[in-house]
């Protein structure tokens, strides 16, 4: 299966434990079967409302293909983590997988065809 993972972290984070927080994520689904195929770490954001007093976070999304019981593991870890504000795990369909991929090769993730 294919999902989605978006991670708000909290923004006091270094730019070095924001990194380490990311590997730590991509290196768990690894390590339990898992293949991470996009990191998209998308940096300080501002939140749509304060969670635990913060306005800001620091957002990451990973799309990754893992067997099913690897997200029960995956939030346990998510939970555990103080630095963590918020997360949801998305399962991706066949047609999520290929509109995000036209997306990032900059192709209009809309048209099925290019018009000459």
């Amino acid at each position: 299966m294919n999902y989605e993972l978006m991670v708000i972290f909290t923004p006091v984070l270094s730019e070095e434990d924001y990194k380490a927080a990311q590997k730590k994520f991509a290196d768990l689904i690894k390590e339990n079967g898992g293949d991470v195929t996009h990191e998209n770490p998308w940096g300080l954001k501002s939140l749509a409302y304060p969670i635990q007093k913060k306005t800001t976070g620091m957002y990451l999304v990973l799309e990754y293909s893992a067997p099913s019981d690897l997200n029960e593991k995956l939030k346990i870890q998510l939970n555990r983590d103080e630095n963590v504000l918020r997360h949801m795990i998305t399962a991706l369909d066949k047609y999520a997988v290929q509109y995000n991929g036209r997306k990032r090769h900059g192709v209009n993730a809309d048209s099925k065809t290019v018009e000459a």
